[in-house]
């Protein structure tokens, strides 16, 4: 992943929680902080709560305060993970207007430890999450070394941008009113909590395809990268997370996918780029 050295990086689309985090509030989802935090993990990543909030919490790591003046240009992004971030935000936000009407820019918070957020209290061990309450996404950055160490994903540069991806994902689903359709359904197979996590990949793999036209990467994807957007698709996968962790798979437990259909709706994206192609409502996943 190569950014234009001299593109312009738009640094207002990114917040700086740091430790303690952005002052939150707003509509609680659910009942009681856990189960708020609970419901955010189940509707967003793709991660069991049980299966990632267990054992020692991931080491911060403290987001800078100064992004506006550390993070101005593409050669920026390929220098520092967080104006790499920066730059990846405002690619997306660049490509989700002309395929969405009336698309509402959504800001992501870098946060290390806690933050508070309109969907209640979050912590590190929770991973990236998107609020609908209050229209942010959330990036504890230390979550992309778990994603290698306790996941077994490659990692790299697009790994962070596949998650990123899949995160902003949620917020043209919650723009769209497709978050109504996993109401009441959130285990499963075929669940709607499953078809809203594959989608969601599906969406990631869309941008990812379409990104170059944003005009701030140097040149389009390589299959290195790519290869990284699906090695932590799979890492994710239930059935992975369900073997690693519990020693079989269940899939009546299912909430996001297996790695299988994860990889596929990402390549369905990806292959296509088309956002109509997602459609993981219409038919089997």
């Amino acid at each position: 992943m190569d950014f234009k050295d001299d593109a312009r990086l738009d640094t207002s689309q990114v917040e700086s929680g740091g430790r303690g985090g952005f002052p939150g509030g707003g509509l609680a989802v659910g009942g009681g902080a856990a189960g708020i935090i609970a419901l955010i993990v189940a509707l967003i990543f793709g991660v069991n709560p049980g299966n990632i909030t267990g054992g020692d919490d991931p080491a911060p790591v403290n987001p800078s305060s100064n992004l506006a003046s550390e993070c101005k240009t593409g050669q920026d992004a390929d220098q520092n993970e967080q104006c790499r971030i920066v730059g990846v935000v405002n690619s997306i936000q660049d490509y989700w207007p002309e395929v969405v009407q009336n698309y509402t820019p959504a800001k992501t918070v870098m946060f290390s430890g806690r933050v508070n957020t309109g969907c209640g209290a979050a912590d590190a061990s929770v991973g990236p999450f998107y609020c609908p309450a209050d229209q942010r996404v959330y990036l504890d950055l230390s979550f992309f070394d778990e994603l290698q160490s306790r996941f077994g994903a490659k990692g790299g540069p697009f790994a962070q941008a596949y998650v990123v991806g899949h995160e902003y994902g949620h917020h043209v689903q919650n723009l769209l009113g497709t978050n109504a359709k996993a109401e009441g359904d959130r285990q499963g197979p075929e669940s709607g909590s499953v078809r809203l996590e594959l989608q969601a990949d599906c969406y990631s793999g869309a941008w990812a395809k379409n990104a170059y036209k944003t005009g701030l990467f140097a040149k389009p994807f390589s299959q290195t990268d790519i290869e990284e957007a699906i090695s932590a698709a799979s890492a994710v996968g239930d059935d992975s997370i369900q073997k690693r962790t519990q020693g079989r798979v269940d899939p009546e437990g299912f909430t996001h996918g297996t790695s299988a259909q994860r990889v596929k709706w990402f390549t369905t994206g990806y292959e296509s780029g088309d956002p109509n192609k997602c459609d993981t409502f219409a038919g089997g996943v």
